[in-house]
């Protein structure tokens, strides 16, 4: 069967879907206030389209702006045509978010029209033998119409459509497809603003082209018309017919960055689809979909209106009644809650909420005994937030018991917003509107004005944590979850807000002094690279390298891009040995980094009040429970440069007298995979303690035992280890070793024919997945799968990947999390002053007296040693020095 493409000219549907139920427009809002009149219409349109055509490829294309090359061409193209109604623009955003769903590409280009979009990508079907439906609201597209393809055009709304092939043209206009442009050039086009030939409308455009055939052939025989004011006006008005026709004419060869490859269509993504209906309220689409947009089963019944009482200095007693359990909100509207201002907070229980703008009175006696006791639990929304911003008002917080952030985290690693109106969403909490909607997007957000506002949003956020705590409770329950929330998470957010706190010194003029000398070190690299390249030139400009590269030094182009030559790192590496330029070129790429985004980016975050960085760590962002930081992120100091390891030469401890102290889990995710697979050669070298790469090629390569290994072969080994941790691919294997695809495809063999255990871990924890839809940690972290049993191989392939991989790397962070938690303990039941600064990745960071360095020498390992019992021993190595760098 033929195959089919679909295209769809989303401005101009989304514009007629919008005016056919302009009306009605009132009613079509959603609980946001969000007009929805052309996002439901265009639902509709998509709907009756996808039935009758039933794509095997499918676009939506969008116009990128006024300007385009038309433009250029004639200043006043579209001109005439009034602004665009704010209510149809504020819906063009979820417009791409339901075709997304929908599971269709949208795209638009710069300088183009969907039009022009919609002409390339139908001639390219057309020379691979697609048929193609054009859907559109605008008549100019029906110049594309041929027998392979159909302009569909929309009229009285949008599910009623006058399909125009060639036949239908004709017996329409009585004219060919491509005699439309020359229709348009003579008559015009209002809509578009562009003149054509004064006084002549459809009807004579039609009559002398049926004569003439093309404008180009009257002009040619205007002399031979008989004289008339039309023949006046076709002579006077040559060139703005010319000029007309050009305009009207698509571009059937727009330079896109997207070809029909890339939109193979496979249906609707059902839950986002679902999660869409219900953000914009379409209940007649949710039903045919057998799906009911469900209030949440609660207790208490939600209504859009609530009760609260504005907390003054003068009515403090009011928190003595609150009992033994409230849920309080320190509202913070920046992310970074270490430097955001604080907007109010709310403090209650049930229908009693007290709020204020006034922080302050958090420092009373009243409110402080309440957040400081250990006998009253405190349900939240980010703990460690609460925690920090609290610490900045001199203030404690204790016995935090229901983290809604944290426990809809590990409910559903997938929905890791930190929005509480959001993640209430995800729950079926819907009274509530997200923090962008009150705050505004972005990072520094404005504070409204509006008590009301501000007041009815902090007490609707305290109320959605408080009917949601026991809900999400019991599913932690079902989950078999409850005890890595109680006994891991909860205790690390604690651990994480004093790490937090405490920052890390940083020697400024150390690292100032750092900059400088890159700053020479990147002049002396550019000054090589120009006597290289025999010239100077713009280094950073991606063309001009290409130039320098490929057409005057004739290195071998590896890789094209539609601008031109690709200098990617890949490609650079790969001509690494062809000249010397391009290895100094790399070297001035890596130096400009780590000067621009590292020792600049550092220097702008240490605090003036103590010379310390305080990130951040984000304990609900990655989907296999590893921790980030971010603000800055310390986890990514590059450290295969030595100028990036010296970096570490500017974080010190805080007291003279003092050391810096690291320790780090070695090879903790292959332990973790001999544990979990119980292969017993994997388990063998780790009880051996052998180098575990050097054993695997050994065995891969089937060398001797006392045989030697050599640094390319244990790197071409651990290669294999961590690739078949991560479920690489021949072909990947092949890239990073710099090997044949068969012969990592034999490597790979071999390492399961030696590794068995592995090999039937990897199928068992696939066909689990499979069956479950989630994979899970040593701890119950659990990572759900949507798309394990997808039709689409690359989604399907991930997955699987997924599958392989989450409950390695997942364990070994719940290990090191486990550690954290040990090791604040032991810090403080020894009674020592050291402090933990830092996790990055399998490594934790210390500031100690120097006295107590061979307690924690000793202290650190056990701890870490002990964090959780595996098949095979874990194993830590520590070190300790004047800075950072010395410790590692």
């Amino acid at each position: 069967m033929t195959k089919q493409l679909l295209l769809i000219d989303g401005n101009s549907v989304a514009f007629r879907a919008f005016f056919a139920l302009h009306s009605q427009l009132d009613k079509f809002t959603n609980k946001n206030g969000l007009h929805t009149t052309a996002i439901y219409g265009f639902n509709l349109m998509l709907d009756h389209v996808l039935k009758v055509v039933k794509p095997d490829a499918a676009l939506v294309a969008f116009d990128a702006g006024k300007t385009t090359f038309r433009t250029e061409m004639f200043a006043d193209y579209k001109g005439g045509r009034s602004k665009t109604p704010p209510e149809l623009s504020e819906q063009m955003p979820y417009l791409k978010q339901l075709v997304t769903a929908y599971g269709i590409k949208n795209y638009e280009l710069v300088n183009y029209e969907a039009d022009d979009i919609i002409g390339t990508l139908a001639k390219e079907a057309s020379d691979n033998g697609y048929n193609t439906t054009i859907v559109t609201g605008d008549r100019d597209l029906t110049q594309l119409a041929t027998d392979q393809i159909t302009v569909s055009v929309t009229h009285k709304g949008v599910t009623e459509v006058e399909h125009y092939t060639p036949e239908h043209v004709l017996e329409k206009f009585d004219l060919t497809p491509n005699q439309i442009v020359d229709m348009k050039g003579l008559m015009g086009d209002t809509s578009d603003n562009y003149p054509g030939v004064t006084k002549v409308g459809e009807k004579t455009a039609i009559k002398l082209l049926k004569e003439y055939g093309s404008v180009e052939n009257l002009y040619e025989h205007v002399d031979e018309l008989k004289p008339s004011k039309m023949k006046e006006h076709l002579i006077e008005d040559h060139d703005q017919a010319l000029m007309s026709k050009k305009l009207a004419r698509i571009n059937q060869s727009a330079p896109l960055e997207i070809s029909l490859a890339e939109l193979t269509y496979q249906g609707p993504q059902t839950d986002e689809l679902v999660k869409f209906y219900q953000e914009m309220n379409f209940q007649s689409f949710l039903s045919k979909m057998n799906v009911e947009q469900t209030e949440l089963s609660l207790d208490t019944p939600v209504d859009k209106a609530i009760d609260y009482t504005v907390l003054t200095a003068d009515n403090l007693e009011l928190v003595k009644k609150l009992g033994k359990s409230v849920v309080f909100y320190l509202e913070m509207p920046d992310a970074n809650y270490h430097i955001s201002p604080f907007a109010g907070f709310v403090i209650g229980h049930g229908d009693q909420w007290l709020v204020s703008r006034d922080v302050e009175l958090l420092q009373q006696p009243g409110l402080t005994k309440l957040l400081v006791s250990t006998e009253i639990k405190k349900n939240v929304f980010n703990a460690k937030a609460m925690i920090v911003g609290l610490n900045r008002l001199g203030v404690q917080l204790n016995n935090v018991d229901f983290d809604l952030l944290l426990v809809s985290y590990l409910l559903n690693t997938n929905d890791n917003s930190d929005d509480l109106g959001l993640v209430a969403h995800e729950h079926g909490y819907e009274d509530i509107e997200a923090d962008e909607i009150i705050y505004g997007k972005g990072v520094k957000r404005a504070i409204p004005d509006d008590d009301e506002k501000l007041f009815t949003h902090l007490a609707k956020k305290a109320r959605a944590i408080d009917l949601l705590a026991t809900q999400l409770f019991d599913e932690l329950e079902e989950n078999e979850q409850t005890p890595l929330y109680t006994d891991i998470e909860l205790p690390l957010t604690n651990v994480l807000a004093q790490m937090e706190i405490m920052g890390i010194k940083v020697d400024t003029d150390r690292l100032s002094a750092m900059g400088s000398q890159l700053i020479e070190r990147l002049s002396e690299i550019e000054q090589t690279i120009y006597q290289e390249a025999g010239q100077e030139f713009n280094i950073k400009s991606t063309k001009q390298l290409g130039e320098i590269l490929f057409e005057q030094m004739k290195l071998p182009v590896i890789k094209k891009t539609k601008t031109g030559y690709s200098t990617a790192v890949d490609v650079l590496e790969k001509l690494r040995d062809q000249a010397p330029i391009v290895d100094n070129i790399l070297k001035y790429r890596q130096i400009a980094k780590l000067q621009s985004t590292y020792i600049e980016g550092l220097l702008k975050v240490v605090h003036s009040s103590d010379q310390k960085i305080h990130t951040r760590y984000l304990q609900t962002l990655t989907q296999t429970g590893r921790l980030s930081s971010v603000d800055p992120n310390l986890q990514n100091i590059p450290i295969r440069l030595e100028e990036g390891r010296k970096i570490r030469q500017s974080f010190v401890p805080s007291h003279p007298d003092w050391e810096i102290f690291s320790s780090d889990y070695s090879q903790i995710e292959l332990r973790v995979l001999a544990h979990v697979t119980g292969d017993e050669n994997l388990q063998e070298a780790f009880l051996e303690d052998q180098d575990i790469h050097a054993s695997t090629a050994r065995r891969i390569f089937k060398l001797g035992p006392d045989a030697k290994i050599d640094r390319n072969l244990r790197r071409q080994a651990k290669a294999v280890n961590f690739g078949i941790v991560y479920g690489i691919s021949d072909y990947g294997l092949s890239q990073n070793i710099g090997i044949t695809r068969k012969q990592a495809k034999t490597f790979i063999d071999t390492y399961f024919e030696e590794y068995p255990g592995v090999k039937k871990y990897i199928n068992n924890v696939v066909k689990e997945a499979k069956k479950t839809g989630y994979v899970e940690t040593l701890t119950h972290r659990r990572r759900y799968l949507p798309d394990i049993n997808a039709d689409n191989f690359n989604k399907r392939s991930f997955a699987e990947r997924t599958a392989m991989n989450t409950p390695i790397q997942g364990s070994a962070a719940d290990i090191i999390k486990i550690a954290m938690i040990g090791m604040q303990t032991a810090l403080k039941e020894n009674g020592l002053k050291a402090k933990m600064l830092l996790q990055i990745h399998d490594e934790l960071v210390f500031e100690a007296p120097k006295e107590e360095i061979p307690i924690l020498e000793k202290l650190v390992p056990s701890v870490m040693d002990s964090a959780v019992k595996l098949d095979v021993p874990l194993k830590v190595e520590s070190a300790h020095g004047a800075t950072w760098y010395d410790a590692k």
